[in-house]
């Protein structure tokens, strides 16, 4: 007997558990990375503009075909076009292959959290303590295990017991603590520079590659390409109307990034008193900024263990928001193909994902010297979905939306309950702007990422 799918209990609970999808690792590193090196303002300037256009018609896409076929995305292709069953498959590899990954670097988020908890905010600041955190065996294990772990138990619980109630606890208190940590950082020693800096229009350093990462970034954060969306789509009501909640949800994306701008970059700034050549030097890309330059900034910090232990705070809970939606989508592609429970798929998924996990765990200690293409495992697997399905599913997906089922098959999901005002936006973008910018992406991606062209 087959069983009912289950359900969001209403708007509120669907748009924050999407949002909470979309607010992760990314929005907390990458993003203010990314705004210092491209300009400051005129890099914020094109993100903005591409979420509300790009951004949203993709997840719009997802969303809708995930609730007019009621499934997760390798059932849910095939049942919009037999001839495109294969892009699910290649969707769903995604989540299962960044999923354990993921959730190494939470661990790693746990890790400091439990530092700064106890009192030792000034040990993490030492130059040798994440090396030699990540070099090791055990703890890198332990915490890793204890981070997906976790993540296993809000999924076992559930969509509506499990994933939408721990949602509204986090992501209030995710949204809280980005503000109050933001609005402290900028009364610090120098930081209102650090702002200027920030938000500033620098028109000198627009580029296409401007335009190029804003455009990455924005398709790494916000959850495309991976079956999440799709997934969540097919659990969300048909009152609840799908253009306004995903609205809402690149608002708490788009926001949160923001604010991760304004606790950092005037923080950093000020623990370098304005020096910008140090500042460019040490804004570094990747787990460098999180977890080596920001524990020394807090540890100069007045009250530095408490800001450290709330910080952490706050990364812990979008990567847990995150990893939850990762694990429900292949929980869900199991349940979905095997005809399993949520127990038994999701204990499937958890082996799975522990095994897959070990190498990126050890791939900065004992397998060091292992590499695939010049990258460790870590990098070569955020390499490999990040810069190539992804951006490989998403082309495939604008085509069989733009030119097989075609627009009006998302225009009258959307319109189920409402008018649906982008429409035009919509069918523009999806036809004939998404294509080009995603085959853009991916060419750039790929050479950037094999070292062919440095930014």
């Amino acid at each position: 007997m087959e069983q009912k799918r289950s359900s969001f209990t209403g708007k509120l609970g669907f748009i924050l558990a999407a949002a909470g999808s979309a607010v992760g690792l990314g929005n907390l590193w990458r993003f203010p990375y990314l705004a210092a090196q491209y300009g400051g303002g005129i890099f914020l300037l094109v993100y903005l503009i591409l979420a509300v256009t790009f951004g949203f018609a993709l997840m719009v896409a997802e969303i809708a075909i995930g609730r007019k076929t009621g499934l997760s995305a390798i059932g849910a292709f095939k049942a919009l076009d037999k001839r495109f069953g294969f892009l699910g498959y290649i969707a769903a590899i995604v989540p299962i292959i960044i999923l354990p990954y993921y959730s190494v670097i939470g661990g790693w988020v746990t890790k400091y959290l439990f530092t700064f908890v106890t009192g030792g905010g000034s040990a993490a600041a030492g130059d040798d303590f994440f090396g030699g955190f990540i070099g090791s065996v055990g703890e890198p294990l332990l915490w890793f295990a204890i981070f997906i772990g976790v993540t296993a138990v809000v999924v076992l619980l559930g969509v509506e017991k499990g994933i939408e109630k721990v949602s509204k606890i986090m992501m209030p208190v995710l949204v809280v603590l980005t503000v109050g940590i933001a609005v402290y950082s900028l009364t610090l020693p120098d930081a209102i520079d650090g702002l200027i800096y920030y938000v500033k229009p620098d028109f000198s350093k627009f580029s296409g590659t401007t335009v190029l990462a804003a455009m990455g970034q924005l398709f790494s954060s916000m959850s495309r390409a991976m079956g999440i969306m799709i997934t969540y789509g097919s659990y969300m009501k048909k009152d609840v109307h799908i253009e306004s909640s995903t609205r809402q949800i690149e608002f708490f994306d788009t926001g949160i990034a923001f604010f991760a701008g304004l606790m950092i970059i005037p923080a950093i700034f000020s623990f370098y008193h304005g020096d910008e050549a140090a500042i460019d030097a040490n804004l570094t890309k990747g787990p460098g900024l999180m977890f080596v330059m920001l524990p020394k900034v807090f540890d100069k910090m007045l009250g530095g263990d408490v800001v450290g232990a709330l910080f952490f705070i706050l990364v812990l809970f979008a990567a847990l928001t995150s990893s939850i939606s990762l694990m429900e989508t292949v929980v869900s592609i199991f349940m979905d193909k095997l005809k399993v429970g949520r127990k038994t798929a999701c204990l499937i998924v958890l082996g799975v994902s522990l095994l897959i996990g070990v190498p990126s765990s050890l791939g900065n200690g004992v397998w060091s010297n292992v590499k695939i293409i010049g990258m460790d495992f870590l990098t070569f697997f955020d390499f490999i979905t990040n810069n190539v399905i992804m951006p490989v599913v998403a082309f495939v997906t604008c085509i069989l939306v733009g030119y097989v089922i075609k627009p009006k098959a998302i225009i009258e999901e959307v319109e189920t309950n409402g008018k649906f005002t982008g429409k035009k936006l919509f069918t523009v973008v999806i036809k004939y702007i998404a294509p080009v910018c995603i085959v853009a992406i991916l060419v750039f991606s790929v050479l950037e990422g094999l070292g062919v062209i440095k930014v």
